[in-house]
């Protein structure tokens, strides 16, 4: 049975959504159109992809700020690999094999080491993007694409739904399952809230921490595969796009649900997407998305973060006979 407050909670997300799709609807029928919304799920999937990956750090509380340069280089190992001739699945592989590296790297130099989240996932992101260019120059890749079958992941359906959408679900099923319905899952939020009382209830917080950051590695490769398998190529600027909307999806989840969790990254991907769809139906400036964006984000956060709920509850007047 659903909780009063999450019952309030979806209601008004149920309601941010209608609000925003009459919005564009208003401005432009093509919105409701079946086109767009399908372009609207293969964009989500991408986005929400990331975003996914990026819910496990961020409920371990630390930040991954890797994983656009990881994603780049995940796409140009995909494809290298392709035009060297490898069968698709052992393309894929290699590219997912990228994420996982520089995810057990960014956990253990965090978890491990005790190096600062922020320097440290910066430093992989831009060792990521150097290594990129390795591969060709820093020119695209389209070298045997149209035979490799890869483009096939974005044209093709499952049960009826387009195949990125499809592969969304899927990991979003499956992350909810490790997240919500598991020890592992409740070792990651206690890991987050307090580290040191988990670490000394037997929860292995550095273990989980490692795991955490080779989700969002993994992540990131897999949505840069959908997204090289819409465009046709392998750029090193592939992942560039990744960075400010799945931080965005993952804060404005957990400001509308309370906290970060799989339903409410899905539901920051959702009014993500049909903002930057919008945006980009009506032929709204990307400078002045990425400017919404960026506000989305700044407020998702500051609602989210405890400091700042304290801060204005510390502000807020008291009522009469209320401790202080």
């Amino acid at each position: 049975m659903i909780s009063r407050p999450l019952a309030l909670r979806l209601l008004a997300f149920a309601a941010l959504v209608a609000l925003i799709g009459l919005a564009f609807w208003s401005q432009s029928a093509a919105f409701a159109s079946t086109g767009n919304l399908r372009s609207l799920m293969r964009h989500m999937s991408v986005q929400g992809l990331a975003a996914l990956g990026l819910t496990f750090v961020i409920v371990v509380r630390h930040f991954d700020l890797s994983f656009p340069g990881v994603a780049s280089m995940g796409a140009m190992t995909l494809g290298w690999l392709i035009a060297a001739g490898m069968p698709l699945p052992v393309a894929i592989g290699g590219g997912l094999a990228v994420g996982l590296a520089f995810g057990l790297v960014n956990g253990f130099a965090v978890a491990r080491l005790g190096l600062p989240d922020i320097v440290t996932t910066i430093g992989t992101g831009g060792l990521a993007i150097g290594f990129s260019y390795f591969y060709s120059n820093g020119t695209s890749i389209s070298q045997n694409f149209f035979m490799s079958g890869i483009l096939d992941l974005n044209d093709r359906k499952i049960a009826g739904l387009d195949m990125p959408f499809a592969i969304l679900m899927g990991a979003a099923l499956v992350g909810a399952i490790l997240l919500h319905a598991s020890r592992l899952g409740a070792g990651f939020y206690a890991t987050g809230q307090n580290t040191v009382s988990a670490r000394f209830s037997g929860v292995p917080t550095r273990r989980l921490i490692v795991v955490a950051f080779a989700l969002s590695g993994i992540m990131a490769c897999l949505a840069i595969t959908l997204l090289v398998a819409s465009s046709g190529a392998a750029n090193v600027t592939a992942g560039n796009q990744l960075l400010m909307p799945a931080f965005a999806a993952v804060y404005l989840g957990a400001a509308l649900f309370g906290r970060p969790s799989i339903g409410a990254t899905l539901a920051g991907t959702l009014l993500m997407s049909m903002m930057l769809n919008g945006f980009t139906l009506l032929a709204i400036p990307y400078y002045y998305s990425d400017a919404i964006v960026s506000t989305v984000l700044i407020t998702a956060i500051a609602i989210f973060d405890p400091r700042v709920s304290a801060l204005l509850r510390r502000g807020a007047p008291r009522r009469k006979g209320e401790p202080v």
